[in-house]
């Protein structure tokens, strides 16, 4: 049984930026992971490309039971720190819009540096965690054929969301073995199946705001063949699936006294002509094929079509997340309650750490995610 200072379950963000921190304090430390290359959700990131960070990450871009459970990692690690450390790795980025940065040069380039900085570990793939023990003041780790000790051990196996890149719930079963809490596990990030949309509409995006529950997001939204996805559906899609949803198809605008403006300077088009001015034509016979002119429809109609437009209501019975194979994220994990935010330490095992999705801490899209692998990643390399 080889024995280490630290191991790390998961060569993830996560467990890299933990490997680089506690190999920088001379610790003699190891990461074992089950497949067969480390920071593969990394590689696909931002579509290869990469969201590493956003200047935008704080508590009130995170959800879980405790938000705030964040806000001491977060203000250790702050986005200009994961910006100076990618220019200190000559990484090139750019900002797709204000505050959220993307790799110039693709994802490789990140992966590298984690694994750069991590050099002094040893990195052992092909390691599935089949038991994890404490006995001694010492962790055992059982794998098939082999066994590890070390003092200190970090979790940092990811959530169970993107399957295809090889996924575990080995650190919740390791949590609860040693007396955590998990908040189950549900998709975030992801599409929302829903039948309430013409099928017909699949492919076309629009402008759109949505409300679930507390949340409020605008943006993209794409009609799909099951119900509806593209960015703005993904933020929204943090929120319970408790919830109605609201979606407002022309935000930012009075529809109603835009049409009756319409009506008295351009009364001789037909309502669907003036509707097609803000969304797609098949939209817009959607929603109104009167052939009449704008000019010979009542009011108190346009105001109608209005609300059919801007308040569309999805019952919260007749929706739900798209499923975890497809998700970004996993919603839910490691009760952060019993987990200490300062140091990502356990409150019931000491020399127990987590760091980065395994816990209940979910980031809002457009690179909040990563920012928070790196920020409790550091931290507990910093303290195991």
């Amino acid at each position: 049984m080889k024995h280490y200072d630290v191991i790390i379950i998961g060569a993830g963000a996560a467990g890299l930026a933990a490997a680089a921190q506690a190999t920088a304090r001379d610790r003699y430390v190891c990461v074992l992971d089950m497949g067969g290359a480390p920071a593969r959700k990394v590689l696909a990131s931002g579509g290869g490309r990469c969201n590493f960070t956003n200047a935008a990450a704080a508590s009130d871009r995170y959800f879980g039971r405790n938000p705030n459970f964040v806000r001491g990692a977060l203000a250790r690690v702050k986005p200009a720190d994961i910006l100076e450390w990618a220019a200190g790795h000559g990484i090139k980025w750019t900002e797709k819009t204000p505050g959220q940065f993307f790799c110039t040069t693709g994802a490789t380039d990140i992966v590298n540096a984690l694994i750069t900085d991590a050099k002094g570990a040893d990195i052992i793939l092909g390691q599935t965690v089949e038991n994890v023990t404490h006995s001694g003041g010492r962790f055992h780790i059982s794998c098939p054929g082999h066994e590890y000790s070390s003092d200190s051990l970090i979790v940092a196996t990811g959530g169970i969301s993107f399957a295809t890149y090889g996924v575990s719930d080995a650190g919740y079963k390791i949590a609860k073995g040693f007396g955590h809490s998990i908040i189950p596990p549900r998709p975030a990030l992801c599409a929302i199946d829903a039948n309430k949309f013409p099928r017909e509409w699949a492919g076309i995006s629009i402008f759109a705001q949505i409300k679930i529950g507390k949340r409020q997001v605008c943006g993209d939204m794409l009609f799909t063949h099951f119900g509806i996805g593209g960015p703005v559906v993904y933020s929204a899609s943090v929120a319970g699936p408790e919830c109605d949803i609201n979606i407002n198809l022309m935000p930012n605008m009075d529809l109603a006294e835009w049409l009756r403006s319409v009506k008295k300077s351009d009364g001789r088009k037909s309502l669907h002509t003036i509707l097609a001015m803000r969304m797609p034509m098949q939209m817009a016979r959607y929603f109104s094929n009167d052939t009449r002119n704008i000019a010979d429809i009542r009011d108190s109609e346009l105001a109608d079509i209005a609300r059919q437009i801007t308040d569309i209501i999805i019952p919260a019975d007749q929706w739900r997340h798209h499923g975890m194979a497809a998700a970004e994220v996993t919603y839910g994990g490691v009760d952060t309650s019993q987990i200490s935010s300062k140091t990502m330490e356990s409150k019931i095992i000491p020399g127990l750490y987590f760091a980065g999705e395994v816990m209940d801490v979910t980031g809002d899209l457009g690179g909040f995610n990563l920012q928070w692998a790196w920020a409790s990643g550091r931290v507990a390399g910093q303290n195991a």
